[in-house]
């Protein structure tokens, strides 16, 4: 091994240590209400680890609005390997931004020829706070696994550069592909290689260098280049294009669509946010999860302000261009990748969020980097030239054995020993002190995602008017039965909103009354309850959780009529969607509607092929039930089988019913020995009120006697 081999991985090792100093103590956190539910613990496909099935359900249907199916199937196999464990899938996260971290350095390193900058950029981007979110959220698995796929279509874009052929370049295609399906936010990669084309890569030639040619050819030239090098990735092009188009459909036509805010505000607000970035790079500091978007309440002078500053960068880049081309390739990475996510284009109700800066921001470490590196050669360059006369008297009577140095090399050597010892270790304390705060910063807002109670306190305490704060509080209190906190966060967001007095996000709107509601029916307010459903409906008649919960609180009033009207509204909201017609099924089965319920799980069963949950709820019924018209073993057996099969025998629920059903049909030993996996199950999951439930059930089965309700 070389030295210089030897240097370069020790730097390595060095950066994934830090990056694991920093985000190791997420190994002991728990999964948060932010999406964690729908993407990871919540989500059955997700949950019940990876299959052929999962793979092709993950490729053809989009979660949270989004398309990314390689993102969705990373989460299927942490399922697969460490379950619904959260410390296994946050290995999974701190693993692939250390690889992230390292491919940046050696992507660097290769495209510019420096060892320590490229070192310190990958530095930054391991331990800057603002990347915190991004490693943190189990759910945003999606920025460090499309940064894997990024750093490595950089990488082999680089290698077609140097050594073009079609294989090499089939490589950038699919690498560019794979990252485009793990976050579409890569779209504007295409865009980034004509700015690495030009530096540091080189291959845009600026006719104020040529010499000995007339500058109008020179101008020719440069332009025929340019349009080649754009000709070249028009295959890269399409892809975005390809991918951006998906990318709308699914936000367009997802459950949870947001209406979009007049144009006018969200430019106001992508203008503010851009420099508000920056801003938080340089001070990161009262960081959070959500923050509030402005709407319309921004002050003019900030909009114009943040839009001149935008300009006057910009146009100083391009002035730059031939002097400092770091400064122009950097500031329109940064600029050019944060138009996917600014808010140009509506994708959430946040006006901005730390995560949309993981990538961005590598393009403003390299300016201020290489600039810093400039600016220290200018200041030791001016000082050396105004003690030019006295460096060279000193020179030229301490040569080494007496002989005399003279003219320009004596002035050099005097410049090269004093940057050797008084230049470089000043640039390493720098370096060292900014790493250490940086990384003390970052390791204090890691612990901020320790569990969502932190989390959404910790953003309360940095933000104002937070609805979305109070809204995941009062779900974490819903999901804990503690009623009044619930009800007191939820009408808490319900305020805020009732200020902002916004209508362009009723969904949202829909969904706090429709919690609150909840809160309220489960602490046995019924009657108010009512009343916010009913506003959940009026605000978004499109919602169908609305008229199903409204109708279980009326069928509980004893209002049998209005309650299965309501739950016809919610049918009609979602008529091809298998899990609402299991939801719907259960409501059926809690008004002791036993034949309806059947008929929304067979509709259910019908829609998907590959849904457990309808499978195993209509099997229970058909194996439990007290009617004996109803009953039906050889159907439950066959329907429990399937449940048990789809969630590839790990879900003791499913077990249990297939045991139910055997016990019904008279097969107790195959009941007895499916219970008992079902019961080792529950006790793995610490689930102890199922496996009670399977240990009668079990004394019941070595009675020879099956399970009725």
């Amino acid at each position: 091994m070389t030295p210089k081999c030897g240097v370069v991985l020790a730097i390595c090792a060095v950066l994934a240590a830090i990056t694991w100093l920093i985000f190791g103590q997420t190994l002991g956190d728990q999964f948060v209400t932010y999406d964690d539910p729908q993407y990871v613990y919540e989500n059955a496909k997700v949950a019940a680890g990876l299959s052929l099935e999962g793979v092709s359900w993950a490729f053809t249907h989009t979660l949270g609005g989004n398309w990314h199916p390689l993102t969705t199937i990373s989460h299927m196999v942490d399922c697969q390997l460490y379950g619904l464990k959260p410390a296994g899938h946050h290995f999974t996260n701190i693993l692939l931004h250390a690889v992230d971290v390292i491919l940046l350095f050696l992507v660097l390193r290769q495209m510019t020829g420096t060892l320590w900058r490229s070192a310190f950029v990958a530095a930054l981007f391991a331990i800057h706070p603002l990347h915190v979110e991004s490693v943190a959220w189990i759910s945003e698995r999606k920025d460090v696994l499309s940064a894997v796929f990024f750093m490595l279509t950089l990488g082999a874009y680089i290698r077609y550069v140097h050594a073009p052929s079609l294989t090499s370049y089939l490589l950038v295609l699919l690498l560019f592909a794979l990252g485009l399906m793990s976050k579409p936010m890569l779209v504007t990669v295409p865009f980034l290689l004509l700015l690495l084309d030009y530096w540091p890569l080189g291959r845009i030639n600026d006719p104020a260098f040529a010499k000995g040619t007339k500058r109008k050819a020179a101008t020719s030239s440069q332009w025929s280049k340019v349009s080649g090098l754009i000709t070249e990735k028009i295959p890269l092009f399409a892809l975005s294009a390809l991918s951006s188009v998906v990318t709308l459909l699914a936000q367009l036509y997802s459950a949870g669509a947001i209406d979009q805010l007049p144009f006018a505000w969200r430019l106001n607000n992508a203008a503010v946010s851009c420099v508000a970035y920056i801003w938080q790079m340089f001070w990161p500091a009262r960081l959070a999860a959500f923050y509030p978007h402005p709407n319309d309440q921004l002050p003019l002078w900030q909009v114009l302000l943040a839009t001149a500053f935008l300009i006057a960068v910009s146009l100083l880049a391009i002035h730059w261009r031939k002097e400092r081309p770091y400064v122009f390739t950097g500031w329109f990475w940064y600029f050019g990748m944060l138009v996917p996510v600014i808010g140009l284009v509506q994708a959430g109700e946040q006006a901005r969020a730390d995560r949309y800066t993981y990538l961005t921001q590598i393009g403003l470490y390299l300016v201020i980097v290489w600039g810093i590196t400039d600016l220290m050669t200018l200041i030791m360059t001016r000082s050396f030239g105004s003690r030019s006369d006295t460096a060279g008297e000193r020179a030229a009577t301490s040569g080494s054995r007496g002989v005399r140095a003279h003219g320009p090399h004596a002035f050099a050597e005097v410049r090269q020993g004093y940057q050797g010892h008084s230049y470089k270790p000043f640039r390493t304390a720098i370096a060292a002190v900014i790493v250490i705060a940086l990384s003390w910063r970052a390791f204090v807002q890691t612990s901020y995602w320790k569990n969502s109670e932190t989390l959404w306190n910790h953003a309360l305490s940095v933000t104002t008017d937070n609805d979305t704060a109070h809204n995941n509080l009062g779900y974490l209190f819903l999901q804990r039965g503690e009623w009044d906190s619930a009800i007191s966060h939820f009408e808490t967001a319900l305020e805020i909103r009732s200020r902002n007095a916004s209508a362009h996000y009723n969904f949202g709107g829909a969904l706090i009354e429709n919690s609150l509601a909840n809160a309220l029916a489960r602490k046995g307010l019924l009657s108010e309850a009512v009343g916010h459903y009913e506003k959940a409906v009026k605000l978004r008649p499109d919602y169908g959780d609305s008229y199903l919960n409204l109708g279980t609180v009326l069928f509980e009033q004893g209002r049998i009529g209005d309650a299965i009207a309501q739950w016809q509204k919610a049918i009609a909201t979602q008529p091809n969607d298998a899990g609402f017609h299991t939801a719907l099924g259960d409501a059926f089965l809690r008004g002791e509607l036993q034949k309806d319920a059947i008929a929304e799980y067979e509709r259910a069963v019908q829609i998907s092929g590959q849904d457990p949950l309808a499978r195993n709820n209509l099997a229970w019924l058909l194996a439990t039930s007290p009617d004996a018209s109803i009953r039906d073993g050889t159907r439950a057996i066959e329907l429990a089988k399937q449940a048990v099969r789809l969630s590839r025998g790990k879900d003791p629920n499913y077990l249990r019913t297939l045991a139910v059903a055997c016990a019904g049909s008279g097969r107790f030993a195959e009941a007895r020995e499916t219970a008992r996996r079902a019961l080792q199950a529950a006790e793995i999951r610490g689930n102890s009120t199922l496996a009670n439930a399977l240990r009668d059930e079990i004394a019941l089965y070595e009675l020879g006697l099956p399970y009725h309700k």
